[in-house]
């Protein structure tokens, strides 16, 4: 059955302020930097290509050992939404493909987060619309035989790779791994994480000039 199907509020505006600051170099590490390091991803859910994309999570919870096509999320997903999906960590069964993300594009979501698996990664590549996951396997769920496509709650909180999150959290996913910032300091974090990128940048211009690191220190108290 489907437990549940809410929203959240959908905050373009400050959307657009996390895109712009996630331009730059390593965004997910400046997003994590600037939380003290939490919100962090377990590191084996890496892009299946190389790829960043940054939206407001929209949430699943799957049932473990009765993972289905998590499709539901496609009709309440909208642009700028990134799913974020809770698979128990299962490795041997996939939860999305090459199919469901052209479905996804479509509607304007900009990849999938999946503690669990994921297929056709040469169709998602081919088509420009990224996932991270813990693994890569041919092996899909029973949906397609099944027809079942429910046991599934939509827009509750999860756990994804030891992060909790919330409905409408955003997240900072790029080839490097997955930062999460909650939704309720989520003005906070990207004002510090524009300020951090820009010292970051500065920084670099300074190693481009070929300075020392105690030339950097002095300057910058950090590298």
């Amino acid at each position: 059955m489907l437990k549940a199907c809410n929203d959240f509020a959908r905050r373009p505006e400050l959307l657009r302020q996390f895109e712009a600051v996630a331009a730059c170099y390593s965004a997910s590490c400046v997003f994590a930097d600037v939380q003290y390091r939490l919100g962090v991803m377990a590191s084996a859910i890496k892009p299946s290509f190389p790829a960043k994309a940054v939206g407001q999570a929209l949430t699943v919870q799957l049932s473990k050992g009765d993972l289905v096509d998590p499709l539901k999320a496609l009709e309440v997903g909208q642009p700028g939404d990134i799913i974020v999906v809770d698979a128990g960590g299962d490795t041997e069964t996939s939860v999305c493909g090459g199919l469901m993300g052209g479905l996804a594009k479509n509607r304007g979501i900009r990849g999938m987060v999946i503690d669990g698996a994921g297929r056709d990664i040469d169709e998602l590549r081919d088509i420009g619309w990224p996932i991270w996951t813990r693994a890569i396997t041919p092996r899909g769920t029973h949906t397609m035989f099944s027809g079942r496509k429910e046991e599934l709650s939509i827009n509750v909180p999860i756990a994804c790779g030891g992060v909790t999150v919330n409905p409408g959290d955003f997240v900072i996913a790029d080839e490097i791994g997955v930062t999460v910032v909650p939704a309720e300091r989520a003005e906070e974090v990207v004002a510090l994480a524009r300020e951090q990128a820009e010292r970051e940048q500065r920084t670099r211009e300074w190693v481009a000039e070929g300075k020392a690191i105690e030339d950097l220190l002095k300057e910058f108290g950090r590298i």
